[in-house]
């Protein structure tokens, strides 16, 4: 039996952390229930207080095709490396310096709108082709591949 699929992400900021991974992917926020031209005041017809009103966010690909990606606040910080990680396919079928002059460039976009650059892998053929090592707002890792 076929299942969707929903990655979900712990977090402090919900709504920033969904701003930054739909920059990065090209995903949307997902659209308030029908009838309400914003989430805060769908929040607010729900009853939910202003300050609970950033305690999730879902972002959804517009194409319909990818997974949602849902963000929820969680109180503990991050506390170890990620035993699951994305990989952002910012250079398929490019090749040696032109590949990874593309991953820099995109690492370059996304360190504008929050990321860090943790590390650089250099193509090792056969089968090593370069990626970097990101780190998201909040610290979780994510290579560009």
């Amino acid at each position: 039996m076929a299942r969707d699929v929903q990655i979900t992400f712990d977090c402090a900021d919900p709504a920033g952390l969904a701003a930054f991974w739909a920059e990065a992917l090209g995903y949307q926020v997902q659209a308030p229930p029908g009838g309400f031209p914003s989430w805060d005041e769908a929040l607010a017809a729900m009853g939910v207080p202003p300050e609970r009103r950033n305690d999730a966010s879902g972002l959804v690909d517009p194409e319909g095709t990818r997974p949602r990606l849902f963000f929820q606040r969680v109180p503990e910080g991050k506390q170890a490396k990620n035993r699951v990680h994305l990989d952002v396919r910012a250079a398929p079928g490019v090749e040696g310096e032109a590949r990874m002059a593309a991953l820099e460039a995109e690492a370059g976009r996304l360190v504008s709108h929050g990321a860090t650059r943790l590390s650089r892998h250099e193509p090792d053929p056969p089968l090593g082709s370069g990626h970097l090592v990101m780190a998201d707002p909040e610290g979780n890792e994510f290579c560009l591949d």
